[in-house]
């Protein structure tokens, strides 16, 4: 009996509880019962159709040095780095060989220069002694060949030892502009040639970046189009456009170069940095909705549409498929519309057809713990 009167109790205790929480349960405009969450009512916004690739910076005044002699090479006076002006000294070559052939040239052209003077006060001589009948032709005509062959040495003479010192000149590596050095592979001590590369100077200045486009897309190029160039931590580093569209398919890379100019600082970009370009094709108008919106299952993306249905406010899962994200939007190419309401809070406690209570002026995430 005691038994039969506790299982009576337990069952009385169970209905009242049961009853207590169907009071206190939220209900939906129409009176009946759902779930609280908050929506947003979706719009239309003008979303950028976007593509991302690795850019490379250049410099539209860039020099690869390279030795035009042959020698080993005794001083560098430069570091990969450094800021260099036209005309500084970077390197030097052994010019000892080349000396002793520039002190001989001079010295020939000494020898040459004394001959031809000796000659030239002959044959002034012999032209004063012809014009006064005192000597023959034969003489004189002997006089001025002298005369004209010496001065042909001694001009010959004077270009070689020319040539000499130019050449002396090859074995001093100067920067051509002003502008940065890049990497120096080679040591003091190293043989040489003109086949050598020795370093590279770009002047940090007049930069591009040079954007490689699918061959796919390249009809869809155009100059002037909008370009965003992004460092590898995602920051902006500055706007641009593009302002060359190369005529033909690159044999190597199987791409369509387009090249937009870069005026950032040198702090942010340099000669050969690896940047990304967000190549803007397009701007088109979009349905937008919040990340928190988003369902994935399977790869595939959902939202939950509020709509009525039987008398009742339910949520229905609805397949998009979804465009670029800006921030905290994503663009839906296709599943929505402008106007239709979609669930941002507790989407996680949904399934297909549930009832529930839309709620105004309330945070993301508002429904989730209900």
């Amino acid at each position: 009996m005691k038994n039969r009167l506790f299982l009576i109790l337990c069952v009385a205790g169970t209905v009242l509880a049961v009853a207590g929480c169907k009071k206190d349960a939220p209900k939906n405009e129409q009176g009946g019962q759902g779930f609280p969450v908050q929506t947003v009512t979706v719009a239309a916004s003008n979303v950028p159709q976007t593509s991302e690739y690795v850019a490379t910076v250049k410099s539209r005044r860039s020099a690869t040095l390279m030795p035009q002699v042959s020698g080993k090479l005794t001083a560098i006076g430069a570091h990969s780095g450094d800021h260099v002006k036209a005309g500084q000294l970077l390197m030097e070559i052994d010019p000892a060989q080349q000396r002793a052939a520039v002190e001989s040239a001079r010295a020939t052209e000494r020898q040459k220069k004394a001959l031809f003077d000796y000659n030239r006060v002959e044959f002034e001589r012999q032209q004063k002694l012809f014009d006064a009948g005192v000597t023959s032709r034969d003489a004189f005509d002997q006089a001025r060949q002298s005369f004209e062959n010496t001065q042909a040495d001694y001009e010959a003479a004077v270009e070689t030892r020319k040539t000499q010192e130019e050449q002396l000149g090859y074995f001093l590596i100067r920067a051509p502009f002003d502008g940065v050095v890049g990497d120096i592979p080679v040591h003091v001590g190293d043989y040489v040639s003109s086949s050598t590369v020795l370093t590279t100077v770009d002047e940090n200045k007049d930069l591009e970046a040079y954007i490689y486009l699918p061959t796919e897309r390249a009809a869809e190029a155009r100059l002037g189009m909008d370009v965003e160039l992004v460092d590898t931590t995602g920051a902006l580093i500055e706007k641009t456009k593009v302002n060359f569209l190369s005529p033909e398919v690159d044999s190597q890379l199987q791409g369509v170069l387009v090249k937009a100019p870069v005026r950032a600082s040198m702090d942010r970009v340099r000669t050969a940095q690896l940047v990304k370009a967000r190549v803007i094709w397009r701007t088109v108008s979009l349905p937008t909705v919040p990340v928190l919106a988003i369902v994935r299952q399977g790869g595939q993306g959902f939202v939950y549409v509020v709509s009525e249905a039987h008398g009742m406010t339910v949520a229905h899962q609805v397949a998009v498929q979804l465009g670029d994200i800006n921030g905290d939007q994503y663009s839906v190419v296709g599943g929505l519309k402008a106007g239709d309401k979609v669930v941002v809070s507790g989407t996680q406690f949904l399934v297909d057809g549930m009832p529930v209570i839309p709620l105004s002026g309330m945070g993301p995430g508002a429904g989730a713990g209900h």
